[in-house]
């Protein structure tokens, strides 16, 4: 816990802040709430979800990568059978027909071919299962993608609530210095009826209550599009989303042990995204040298095969090509291995490899950054301390002058402008009080995030 003179000062400020009026206060959404329809209802974090399980759909398609390849194919054809010898380089579809003969023949035939063929991808040397630790890393950086979504849209709820819990009290102390105004504007009606004031101070009072109003406008005016924007992003209806006036107090009051915690930045993430996408190049790296290793393969077919064309070289009526006549069979083990492959293997391992590279310095750079956030946040927080042990001396000093001068007024020893004066200095320390409010709890919050510790904070709050 704080020291017995800071604890002091904590209190004094404290009862201020509960001497402040409150402005027809509902029912309050606790932050934990609203964070929770976030994570549900969030339309980004919905996207990013369905991002996760895209990729999970294909680590689960990888499976079929080892699965044979069994072919059924079955043709009747017409043309002719006239051939010459040689050689040639099949470029696309090349018929086949094997006979040559003497002299040339142009009569049609007609022939059937049924082939039934398998072929099967035995062992490629540790390929098959570089592949299903790619499609998995993906899915690691997918998830990781979504766990940063997820950071930032919290950390953009918890600065939205915090900056809407500011306004709601703002709004407060508007309405406080309207209340004022109408006081000094009925005072002085009071006086000119009697010949105290001069008439034109009911001018200046009208002016000024009126200038009140239309701060008090624009304050409810940014109130209502932060609740709007929450909304947008929990499903929780506009009107539900009112900041719950305790948890200032709260955060003012937590004991150091909470605030000063170890951070957790290893399980942090946007680190996490970052180490994710470094284990993802890496096994590209290994899926990069073995998608370039040699594949055995089993490889089977049955055909058969009938013709119009008889064996004795008969050109038959073409009935007679319906029907196998022939049929055969050819089993084998296979080895591919493209030797050319060590150039173009070593390119793409380059590639990879630069792309570890440039995601380890990403890292690295990710580290240096949150470092520094929470080295700011440090320092944010003391400021931020600092600021709300000296705004009551400012507060109890401006309650004061405005007493006095409106004390004075009324019986004439000072005139409107001193009296305004004081209440704007008055109005400033009231804001001022709740700025420093707003920027110490929020400085916590950031410490928080920076640290991922915003879980225990929350906890924290009753």
């Amino acid at each position: 816990m704080r020291t017995s003179s800071s604890g002091r000062t904590w209190y004094g400020l404290l009862c201020l802040l509960v001497s402040l009026p409150a402005w027809s206060q509902t029912r309050a959404l606790p932050l934990k709430d609203l964070l929770t329809g976030v994570e549900t209802y969030s339309p980004a974090l919905q996207a990013d979800a369905a991002a996760v399980q895209w990729r999970e759909a294909q680590e689960s398609a990888t499976a079929g990568i080892r699965l044979p390849n069994l072919r059924l194919n079955y043709q009747v054809d017409a043309g002719t059978n006239n051939n010459m010898p040689g050689g040639y380089f099949s470029y696309g579809i090349v018929p086949g027909n094997s006979r040559v003969r003497v002299e040339g023949n142009s009569n049609t035939i007609l022939s059937d071919l049924g082939v039934a063929a398998f072929d099967w991808d035995l062992y490629n040397f540790g390929g098959f299962e570089a592949q299903q630790k790619a499609a998995h890393a993906d899915v690691q950086v997918e998830q990781a993608r979504y766990e940063q979504s997820r950071y930032q849209v919290k950390a953009y709820s918890i600065f939205t609530y915090l900056q809407l819990l500011r306004l709601y009290d703002l709004q407060s102390i508007q309405q406080l210095n309207i209340q004022r105004n109408r006081e000094i504007r009925q005072s002085i009606q009071a006086l000119a009826k009697s010949g105290i004031i001069a008439g034109v101070d009911t001018s200046i009072a009208e002016a000024e209550l009126s200038r009140s109003r239309l701060v008090q406008l624009e304050l409810s005016n940014q109130y209502r599009q932060l609740q709007l924007q929450l909304s947008a992003m929990s499903g929780i209806k506009p009107d539900r989303i009112v900041p719950d006036t305790n948890y200032a107090p709260q955060l003012l009051q937590l004991p150091e042990g909470i605030i000063l915690a170890d951070a957790d930045t290893i399980n942090h993430p946007v680190i996490g995204y970052f180490r994710s996408l470094i284990t993802n190049s890496t096994v590209r790296e290994e899926l990069t040298r073995k998608s370039y290793y040699p594949k055995i393969s089993l490889q089977a077919a049955v055909w058969g095969r009938g013709a119009s064309l008889s064996a004795a070289d008969e050109f038959r009526p073409l009935i007679k090509g319906l029907g196998f006549e022939r049929g055969n069979y050819l089993v084998g083990l296979g080895v591919t291995y493209n030797i050319f492959d060590n150039k173009r293997k070593h390119l793409q391992l380059q590639v990879q490899q630069a792309n570890t590279r440039f995601a380890q310095q990403k890292l690295a750079e990710q580290q240096n950054n949150l470092q520094a956030s929470i080295n700011q946040s440090d320092a944010e927080l003391g400021i931020a301390h600092q600021r709300l042990e000296e705004i009551p001396n400012q507060l109890v000093a401006a309650q004061a002058a405005y007493r006095q001068k409106f004390s004075l007024y009324r019986t004439g020893l000072t005139n409107i402008v001193d009296l305004n004066a004081a209440l704007n200095l008055l109005y400033r320390a009231e804001t001022d009080l709740i700025n420093a409010r707003y920027a110490y709890c929020l400085a916590l919050f950031k410490k928080a995030l920076n640290e991922n510790q915003v879980d225990v904070l929350l906890n924290a709050l009753k």
